[in-house]
């Protein structure tokens, strides 16, 4: 399987201080690849400094063995995409949801923009009756679906999510769960994704990387994470503390629209 994501060496510096040191990770195409740890581990730095909103100080990422440029060019910005954690804060609450998902279109000269804007909302099982309201119109759920609609427009081959499902609560939880993995088995995607639960990532990812203070400590895969097979006593004590995460949860069943 071809790499999808390489990331060589990479550090990460805000003047003094160091956000990210010398990690490397390669994350396969159609797969999906977790990233854990504490607040303050430095996942979500990563994951920034892909989309080129934190300043690489050493170190390289590849995108299908290509180098990204320190200002990210169109093609590369339409490849990857993200979905931040707070749906209440990354919509525009004066905007319609039309107008969210048809603003990437006009930026990135995408024609077909009625058809596309109503294709992506029933991909992620919102109708025409949506298209109009505005955030506060819709639940926690249908706007995290906007934002991963939002997202998915430009027809990316990588989503970069930072905690997709935190800000929900455990049934709408699951629901999105279940979106985002037949997205992925649908559009081929590959997932990176920062998460500080261990459900989520047994759940949705193959592999992950367990983070703290900014460096890498060790990899697994998730059948070593769910039989507690871990190699440092970082990752013991984050299983330790995170018990019960190998549950059945979130359930392989059709989701219920929030």
């Amino acid at each position: 399987m071809s790499k999808m994501i390489t990331i060589d060496r990479l550090s990460v510096r805000y003047g003094d201080f160091t956000a990210l040191e010398d990690v490397s990770l390669e994350v396969e195409a159609g797969s999906a690849y977790g990233l854990v740890g504490e607040s303050g581990s430095g996942k979500s730095t990563l994951l920034r400094a892909i989309v080129g909103l934190a300043p690489i100080a050493s170190g390289h990422i590849e995108i299908q063995g290509e180098r990204l440029s320190a200002r990210r060019v169109r093609a590369q910005r339409r490849r990857l995409q993200m979905v931040f954690q707070d749906p209440y804060a990354s919509l525009h609450p004066h905007h319609t949801v039309d107008r969210l998902l048809s603003e990437p279109l006009q930026i990135h000269r995408v024609g077909d923009q009625d058809q596309r804007v109503a294709s992506v909302l029933a991909d992620v099982g919102l109708g025409e009756a949506f298209r109009y309201r505005y955030p506060h119109q819709l639940s926690g759920g249908q706007r995290q679906r906007v934002a991963i609609a939002r997202a998915l427009i430009l027809e990316p081959s990588i989503l970069l999510l930072d905690e997709p499902t935190s800000a929900l609560d455990a049934s709408v939880q699951a629901e999105v769960l279940n979106l985002l993995e037949r997205l992925r088995a649908e559009r081929g995607l590959t997932y990176l994704m920062v998460s500080h639960d261990l459900a989520v990532v047994a759940h949705l990812c193959e592999r992950l990387s367990v983070m703290r203070d900014g460096r890498e400590v060790e990899k697994l895969d998730v059948q070593a994470l769910r039989q507690g097979n871990a190699e440092s006593d970082y990752t013991r004590r984050l299983l330790i503390a995170s018990q019960g995460f190998v549950r059945e949860t979130p359930a392989h069943t059709a989701a219920t629209r929030p």
